[in-house]
């Protein structure tokens, strides 16, 4: 690889685009603006080649991934929360890593995955049907955004994220917690539905019903400018700085940002301008050379690492970062 910094350059485009298939065709298009026939020819190769590829080749016969839906087959979910970390390679985590990555639905349409998936996936809560979602809201998030992704009727979760019995709050937000007392909105599970709901738009269309769900879920972040508490002025925690990819469902003001980029653009709307604190918090995190470190790495078991050492430079907060600032800064 070569140095991830080309001094002519205002971004180390190079280095980006000697990523895997599954990053390049997104620099391709959203960096680049490269034509439609050229980064949709890369993205074809998430299939074949690399990260797509293998994710691909570790799914079950039964359509799953490690035999179970949100945790590995044969671990209880009491001991996964207690004992040991939480696991990222289930059903649920794969599904949203080839759909993130750019995976053409075909491939699993082919597989049956979604037919597999309805006959032999059941969630390890209550051991609900898998394609109608469970209690847990992000969870709900992730796999309406799935479902869609794949052709399947979810509109039982889609009732469920909308409606006011699955953790949406008065507050305008969600918190997954619900089924706990939780009466308050968190910044993670509202920014994890926020997403869910902006992908369900895109991929059909959505609902009025939708659209306003996802808009107070923004708002309520909004109001906060992302990282600090309504009631003091503070900073809500530590996390809103930490920066990494996988996501996971973590919550941070550059992931934050990411969606009210991706939601603007579905909007036609201007950058709001409670935004700018967390502007700077993205800006002054990016190094001399051009890039963001990745800052933290989830314990827990994984199919293979799709991102550098903590501490290294990663060209999937790279791309993020740079898009959140080339957005903000052409307001």
């Amino acid at each position: 690889m070569t140095s991830p910094y080309d001094r002519r350059m205002s971004v180390p485009t190079q280095w980006l685009l000697e990523s895997d298939p599954a990053l390049r065709w997104q620099v391709e298009r959203d960096l680049l603006g490269l034509d439609d026939a050229a980064w949709r020819a890369t993205r074809a190769r998430v299939a074949t080649e690399g990260f797509g590829a293998r994710l691909l080749a570790h799914q079950d016969p039964d359509g799953r991934w490690a035999r179970g839906a949100f945790f590995p087959g044969g671990q209880e979910w009491f001991a996964v929360q207690g004992e040991v970390p939480q696991p990222w390679t289930a059903t649920t985590w794969s599904l949203s890593s080839l759909r993130e990555w750019g995976l053409d639905p075909v491939v699993l349409l082919e597989r049956d995955t979604p037919g597999l998936l309805a006959r032999h996936c059941r969630w390890e809560y209550d051991d609900l049907p898998y394609w109608e979602g469970e209690v847990d809201c992000c969870i709900n998030a992730f796999t309406l955004a799935n479902g869609d992704w794949l052709g399947v009727d979810v509109g039982a979760i889609l009732e469920r994220l909308v409606g006011p019995a699955g953790g949406r709050m008065p507050d305008g937000g969600w918190n997954c917690s619900w089924v706990d007392g939780a009466q308050v909105s968190s910044f993670w599970s509202t920014l994890n539905v926020v997403s869910g709901l902006l992908d369900h738009e895109q991929l059909v269309g959505g609902d009025a019903r939708a659209r306003e769900a996802r808009r107070a879920g923004e708002e309520y972040l909004l109001a906060r400018r992302l990282m600090y508490r309504l009631s003091t002025g503070e900073v809500v925690g530590p996390w809103v700085r930490r920066f990494e990819y996988p996501y996971r469902g973590d919550y941070s003001v550059l992931r934050a940002l990411d969606h009210f980029r991706r939601a603007a653009a579905h909007d036609g709307t201007a950058p709001d301008g409670r935004l700018a604190d967390a502007v700077d918090v993205v800006r002054g995190a990016r190094r001399d050379d051009g890039t963001w470190a990745r800052e933290h790495r989830h314990a827990g078991d994984v199919w293979f690492e799709v991102d550098v050492p903590v501490g290294e430079p990663s060209p999937w907060l790279t791309l993020t970062g740079t898009l959140a600032l080339r957005w903000w800064d052409a307001r």
